[in-house]
């Protein structure tokens, strides 16, 4: 009976150690991957200077990257219209020269901006999946005032960010926080009344007129 008592004993540590050191690892990823973010900043004149209206309804859109080869879910963003259009881009490395960003918030983004968002995606190894939902104007400017209230995104961190966002909006609580675009795509596409297209690198718009320089090129 002492034996066992021994093993439990000695199961008993074991497992707390274990548990402890898990731990320990998750903290120290969770640093790290915070140490990554980057934020930027622009005068409040140059974003309100830069705001764009569409006219058209309100609405949210999920777009994701992914590999065309492998499957896999490489980038998750957010557009969102309301009362202006705004991109969300977590952790992302796109820039647009007449286009202010304010921690991983682009303002202004026109439409020809978004095609140049999509275009910088969109090429032979990645598709992009746009999946556009019609929302109240209320829910859109809860959404505005989300993406930028959240702050510079961590590498790698693009869907978890996306995903708490959505979560705090009336009618996208059912979609739950994950580190995996496409478990947000899937997700997002479950909503009532979402439209969804595949962009592949033969579809997206080339014809922008904008040079975009890569960063440190």
């Amino acid at each position: 009976r002492r034996a066992d008592l021994h093993g439990d004993f000695h199961h008993l540590i074991t497992t707390v150690v274990v548990t402890w050191i898990r731990q320990l690892f998750l903290l120290l990823v969770a640093l790290v991957l915070a140490a990554c973010a980057e934020p930027s900043w622009v005068p409040d004149e140059v974003v309100e200077r830069s705001l764009y209206a569409t006219g058209e309804p309100a609405s949210i859109t999920l777009y994701t990257v992914v590999n065309n080869r492998s499957g896999s879910g490489a980038h998750s963003a957010l557009l969102v219209n309301g009362s202006h259009r705004a991109l969300f881009d977590p952790a992302g490395t796109f820039r647009h020269p007449e286009v202010p960003e304010r921690d991983d918030v682009h303002f202004g983004v026109t439409e020809p901006v978004r095609r140049v968002y999509i275009d910088y995606h969109a090429r032979a190894s990645y598709d992009v999946i746009e999946q556009k939902i019609l929302v109240s104007p209320a829910v859109a400017e809860r959404a505005l005032a989300e993406i930028q209230a959240y702050g510079a995104v961590p590498k790698a961190q693009c869907s978890v960010s996306v995903t708490r966002i959505l979560q705090r909006l009336p009618g996208f609580e059912s979609i739950d926080v994950t580190w995996f675009p496409n478990q947000t795509s899937e997700a997002f596409g479950q909503l009532a009344g979402v439209a969804t297209r595949r962009i592949t690198d033969d579809d997206a718009d080339d014809n922008h007129g904008v040079l975009l320089i890569p960063q440190g090129g």
